[in-house]
């Protein structure tokens, strides 16, 4: 059944087919899906700078049903959530990369001032895959998720890297060549200031 819908969409990226930016538009379609049969699977992030963590992820959300959505967080909503600095690579550009993927069937563009979970609320997923690697979820937040979602499946990690620790490594590195080279410039200076001091002893 899955083969089948991504026939429709056919080969490739399919940016324009596969990217949505109006809940109306893409509760008609889920609807239209859902009256075949198709088990609706819902997943969100924000997906910048792309690893394999975030892939193998998609893959494992697809696995679960026929239809997979993914939820992508704009860039407004990114700098409100984790700083002015972020995310590294622009909106249309993480939407892109999503739709280069084979795992989702749609995906979906989140606003900063969207009503909390409008995602959730508006799909109804069969499924609703949330990352352990995010936050720890209790389980009141588990039930109320359940209000929206028939099934909530909490996956974990699925890499060891992240974004967070791929743009610390990239910071910290030149950081450390830098106090390298000026260990090795203080150190190449008080050889010469032994020199000087041990030849006026002399």
């Amino acid at each position: 059944m899955g083969q089948k819908i991504h026939d429709i969409f056919g080969p490739g990226s399919n940016v324009n087919e596969r990217v949505f930016r109006d809940y109306h538009l893409l509760r008609t379609r889920v609807l239209c899906l859902r009256g075949l049969g198709l088990k609706i699977v819902l997943t969100s992030g924000t997906f910048d700078l792309f690893h394999v963590g975030h892939s193998r992820y998609l893959e494992a959300a697809r696995a679960l049903g026929d239809f997979l959505i993914v939820g992508v967080d704009s860039d407004e909503k990114v700098k409100k959530r984790k700083g002015p600095n972020r995310p590294i690579v622009p909106e249309d550009e993480r939407l892109e990369i999503i739709c280069h993927t084979r795992y989702p069937d749609a995906v979906f563009l989140k606003g900063a001032n969207d009503e909390h979970w409008q995602l959730i609320k508006i799909i109804e997923p069969d499924i609703l895959v949330i990352s352990k690697s995010d936050r720890e979820h209790d389980s009141g937040e588990i039930a109320e998720l359940k209000k929206f979602a028939k099934e909530v499946i909490v996956l974990e990690p699925q890499a060891i890297t992240s974004t967070t620790a791929k743009i610390r490594k990239l910071l910290i590195t030149p950081v450390d060549e830098v106090r390298r080279r000026l260990r090795a410039a203080f150190d190449s200076i008080e050889e010469v200031l032994d020199g000087f001091t041990k030849g006026g002893d002399a």
